[in-house]
């Protein structure tokens, strides 16, 4: 009887510490710093490319120049001091470890949002929301549009454990988030992505019937199914769209996602970004065309968008985390998964939707009002693109205040 009692004791004190939030902090020793310098002044280069644009890829003087400051004058230690001004946590859901920054507004009524980010983002995507989402008085809003923000990092990705089996795909990560959510106490909450976070966020919207009350997203999954597979197959589109829709469809053509067939394939393959820094950071940057330009246009001193901080900030927590490969398999099992990006995920819940005109393709309001049957705001926004939240901060923190004003 003894030992029964004991087992049981031992049993519930497991499942205890698996769903307990433990406190984390950041700090990259100043060894692995060091090493990085090396490997990035030890870098043996291409030759030029042999074009005058980026149509070979990311172009070598951009990347030289990232180098020449990644290894001369970034500091990571400002980054890592501005990530630990946030209270960080990691809890156990489904057998992993999740990452999390978990801050609450001082205003008691303030609404819950668990904001979700994607390839090759991180929660540096979405640090900048923080303050004036949970002290909008002090960023030029009301008491009324206050939020308790939660931020997690993808399983593979930044802090979070990296799995060691398959089956770690969009549906499954949304489920996790959804008791992440949970376990925090939140019963009601709203939730926000971007990239693969707009995956997720769509499928908590399909999978969680208790918890998320709506949804904002700013790469919305409305590609009607004959259109998307026509996209994909590169089969004739279909007749009848209007001219907007065929501007989306050429807008997403444009965009040739080399980096989605690769990791979706072949990630393992992939072992070169884990081992070179500079061959990480040309292949992140790579990502879509515009941000590629917009990019390029920062390192060869131009400031708009995104700057080379942020650009590096981003990076070295995939090289310090060694998460370049880790993060590549969420593109493997969405692959077996048979989900598509974009496509119509069936949400039932009120839906906000910003579109950017640099986004992947700018999603016309007549596929919205289809795929999201309770639309309850759509706005197309003058600038920014893929990386709305870390490039266009005061864009996305009004849409977040006018859009979810009518759930509160």
């Amino acid at each position: 009887m003894t030992q029964t009692t004991s087992t049981k004791q031992q049993s519930n004190e497991q499942s205890t510490f698996k769903n307990s939030i433990r406190p984390f902090h950041v700090n990259i020793p100043e060894e692995e710093i060091i090493e990085l310098k090396c490997r990035i002044n030890a870098t043996r280069w291409p030759e030029k490319e042999t074009v005058a644009d980026q149509s070979q890829g990311t172009q070598l003087a951009t990347v030289q120049e990232l180098a020449r400051y990644w290894a001369n004058e970034y500091d990571w230690r400002k980054i890592e001091s501005k990530i630990n001004s946030f209270p960080h946590f990691i809890t156990e859901i489904d057998g992993l470890d999740f990452h999390f920054i978990h801050v609450r507004s001082k205003h008691e009524d303030a609404m819950p949002i668990l904001i979700a980010h994607g390839w090759p983002g991180s929660i540096f995507e979405q640090m900048k929301l923080i303050e004036p989402l949970t002290n909008p008085t002090a960023h030029g809003g009301s008491a009324s549009d206050a939020f308790h923000v939660v931020i997690p990092s993808m399983q593979g990705y930044g802090f979070s454990g990296k799995p060691t089996m398959t089956g770690w795909d969009p549906k499954r990560i949304a489920r996790a988030y959804g008791e992440l959510m949970k376990r925090l106490g939140y019963t009601k909450y709203v939730a926000q992505g971007g990239d693969w976070g707009s995956v997720v966020v769509d499928f908590m919207g399909v999978q969680e019937s208790e918890g998320p009350i709506g949804i904002h997203t700013n790469m919305a999954g409305v590609i009607p199914p004959d259109v998307d597979a026509a996209l994909w197959s590169g089969n004739p589109l279909p007749s009848g769209l209007s001219d907007e829709e065929k501007k989306a469809c050429e807008q997403r053509l444009e965009n040739k996602f080399y980096y989605a067939f690769l990791m979706g394939t072949r990630p393992q393959t992939l072992t070169g970004l884990v081992d070179s820094p500079v061959g990480l950071a040309a292949f992140m940057l790579d990502h879509d065309w515009k941000s590629l330009a917009m990019i390029s246009r920062s390192f060869a001193g131009v400031k708009e968008g995104l700057t080379r901080d942020d650009v590096l900030d981003n990076i070295s927590l995939f090289w310090f985390t060694n998460t370049a490969v880790s993060a590549a398999r969420l593109y493997w099992e969405n692959s077996n998964a048979g989900i598509s990006f974009f496509s119509i995920k069936g949400v039932k819940l009120p839906v906000a939707v910003s579109v950017f005109p640099d986004e992947l393709y700018e999603a016309p309001k007549s596929w919205e009002e289809k795929a999201y049957p309770n639309l309850i705001h759509y706005n197309k926004l003058p600038k920014g693109g893929h990386f709305a939240a870390w490039e266009q901060l005061e864009y996305v923190i009004s849409e977040l205040r006018t859009a979810i004003k009518s759930l509160r």
